[in-house]
């Protein structure tokens, strides 16, 4: 039996590999706190919260942190206008700092000098997590198993794995294992790795119709959806379907329905390859409906209220920020101070998009805004002048 180390919480998915760390931290001496966050994906977490304290957590907690996801990561990002490498709408990227932030939080109060992830040695979460957990408790020890040579030479395939699990009494699928990994939130869900690390295969629907955003087995939608947007400050306050009237307010809300409303056409799926922040590059496929749905109503909204050359320092600003947030910078000094910047800037982005979506992709149909820098009058007047006045040089020859 090895010698106690101290308590560690464990950022917990229930999923083989997570499942199997926490067992492991076990096994080198250490008392294991379970924390599973609850940040839109769709998880029997009863079942996972059983399974934790099964496999001997001292405590589980399962934490619902969507609204804050939404309202404190989400948002800032709509309001930059976030894309990483022109195409990445950061969902995961968003995601990590907002669930690592609990896991620091957890740790605190529970009193544990060490936090865990699953994450790999050869993908950005790692990054993510750390960061975060450094930035907001300085102290903190951070526990990256995937890293360390006792774990990984011990563990360097699934099979090694699964036998552990056996061995163990850790429940393992019962199904076949799709081959390639998958992350879901509400921002969005990602495939990679497998046989996606193969840029030539192509995609085909990973997984056909099962999708939680629905964009797989619902693309053949032949309706369109109509909603419109109601902006302030450079975030959404409002949707009402121009169809039903259904109107939704809150924030959380709002994102739900609106993620509805695109999966249902396929909105927002891309197959990307991008730079990875350890220096690789990365074959993703990603699907960001609601995301994508206010991107574009953002992005109308900011050009019919933004100063021209406002909107340019902007543009900068949001390219910077969106590297930052990649790389798993968001409590970083220069990630709040650009935050902060860009939230002066949308002071004056107000107002109502209308919009369609419809097999895949988004039509703005109109705008309005209370300031709004478009003059109708003044480019009628001009036009009726320029006119004018070639009727009177023609008059006068």
């Amino acid at each position: 039996m090895a010698q106690p180390k101290g308590m560690v919480v464990l950022a917990y998915s229930g999923g083989l590999d997570t499942s199997c760390i926490l067992v492991w931290l076990k096994e080198q001496g250490y008392d294991v706190v379970a924390y599973l966050a609850n940040i839109g994906q769709k998880e029997d977490f009863e079942a996972a919260r059983k399974k934790a304290l099964a496999l001997g957590a001292k405590k589980v907690y399962i934490e619902d942190i969507s609204r804050e996801f939404v309202e404190e990561f989400i948002w800032p990002a709509v309001q930059a206008n976030a894309l990483y490498e022109d195409r990445y709408l950061l969902g995961t990227a968003l995601a990590r700092p907002c669930i690592a932030r609990k896991l620091v939080e957890i740790a605190q109060r529970e009193g544990a000098q060490f936090v865990a992830h699953g994450a790999t040695g050869k993908g950005n979460d790692q990054v993510r997590f750390e960061l975060t957990c450094y930035a907001l408790c300085p102290k903190i020890k951070v526990l990256a198993p995937w890293r360390l040579p006792e774990f990984y030479q011990r563990f360097p395939g699934r099979r090694e794995l699964m036998d552990y699990a056996k061995k163990h009494g850790i429940p393992v699928p019962v199904t076949p294992q799709t081959p390639w990994s998958m992350d879901e939130n509400l921002m969005h869900i990602s495939y990679e790795a497998g046989i996606l690390e193969n840029p030539k295969v192509i995609d085909h629907g990973c997984p056909a119709g099962v999708a939680a955003t629905g964009l797989r087995g619902t693309r053949g939608c032949r309706q369109p959806g109509d909603p419109w947007g109601r902006g302030r400050r450079g975030v959404p306050v409002k949707v009402t379907n121009a169809g039903d009237g259904a109107t939704r307010c809150s924030a959380l809300e709002l994102f739900v329905y609106l993620n509805d409303i695109a999966g249902k056409h396929g909105v927002g799926r891309i197959d990307i390859v991008e730079n990875r922040f350890i220096g690789m590059k990365s074959r993703g496929i990603y699907e960001t409906p609601a995301g994508t749905i206010l991107y574009h109503a953002h992005l109308d909204i900011e050009a019919f209220t933004m100063d021209r050359e406002v909107r340019k320092i902007k543009q900068g600003l949001a390219l910077k920020f969106s590297e930052l947030v990649y790389n798993g910078f968001w409590h970083s000094p220069e990630c709040e101070f650009l935050r902060q910047c860009i939230g002066r800037s949308q002071e004056v982005v107000v107002g109502t998009v209308r919009l369609s979506v419809f097999k895949g992709q988004v039509y703005i149909l109109g705008r309005e805004s209370p300031r709004s820098l478009y003059n109708e009058e003044l480019v009628r007047l001009k036009e009726y002048h320029r006119l004018q006045s070639k009727v009177t040089v023609k008059q006068d020859e």
